[in-house]
């Protein structure tokens, strides 16, 4: 009667363990360059806006969520073949074809910056060619600024890019040793960075800013079959924690009081 007892039970017990299994198996991989504080040093207490929102709203469906960072190509072209699941803090205009939630995490206001000694002041893309630009490698700045930026590409008088995982760094260094101009940032990372470098804000100068924010998303592989379900979850999710205010709590957490 034991052994018939336990033969009775074991496929039971079998077909449990595997969905168990299943359902803490299920991976979603996102990355990103650091671009603190929408995503952050991976590992460490504070990750980043996107990235704890990413992994609150998954866990809700037993989910979890990796992250990894690297330089911003890599993860376009990594997040394009499906080699990774989503991409952090992207645009619209930075991958067209990756599949998007109706509602966007945040705005993203990219301002220009120069020395304190300079008098040049962004009055649109008219005004950009007596400054040598700092841009990052396949960033989008807007339509007219990404424009600007190609039709100059090659030209280090004009427009110079910096690409790789310190290419922030690389840019600020440029600015304040005269090799650049200015250089064009979203406001909550270049704020960021500054601190983290020990640097304040008064260091650079404000010389303005895109006239039109942009809507930042966590962007999904249009090579992934399951990513049409990652991304209803991730809308579904964000709805909720804008109703009831999670969302804005956690914004406020990383010193950033807007949506």
């Amino acid at each position: 009667m034991r052994l018939r007892h336990k033969l009775l039970l074991h496929p039971v017990a079998l077909l449990l363990a595997f969905l168990v299994g299943t359902a803490q198996g299920e991976t979603l991989t996102i990355a990103g360059d650091i671009w603190c504080p929408v995503n952050c040093e991976p590992g460490s207490a504070k990750p980043g806006i996107f990235v704890e929102l990413a992994r609150d709203i998954f866990a809700e469906s037993g989910i979890e969520v990796r992250y990894e960072a690297r330089n911003w190509a890599r993860v376009l072209q990594e997040v394009r073949r499906g080699e990774i699941d989503a991409a952090v803090g992207a645009g619209r205009e930075d991958a067209p074809d990756f599949l998007f939630t109706e509602t966007p995490v945040a705005l993203s206001r990219n301002c220009f910056y120069t020395r304190q000694d300079s008098t040049w002041h962004y009055r649109g893309v008219e005004s950009l060619p007596v400054v040598r630009l700092g841009v990052i490698n396949d960033y989008s700045y807007g339509e007219q600024i990404n424009a600007y930026i190609e039709a100059h590409y090659g030209q280090d008088d004009r427009v110079q890019r910096a690409a790789g995982d310190q290419a922030l760094d690389l840019n600020l260094s440029k600015l304040m040793h005269g090799r650049l101009d200015a250089l064009i940032e979203n406001t909550w990372v270049i704020q960021n960075r500054l601190a983290a470098l020990g640097h304040n804000r008064s260091d650079l100068r404000e010389a303005g800013c895109r006239e039109t924010n942009a809507p930042i998303y966590l962007a999904f592989s249009p090579a992934l079959r399951d990513n049409r379900r990652y991304v209803e979850l991730f809308e579904q999710g964000v709805r909720r924690y804008l109703a009831d205010g999670r969302l804005q709590a956690l914004l406020k957490a990383y010193g950033v009081d807007e949506h």
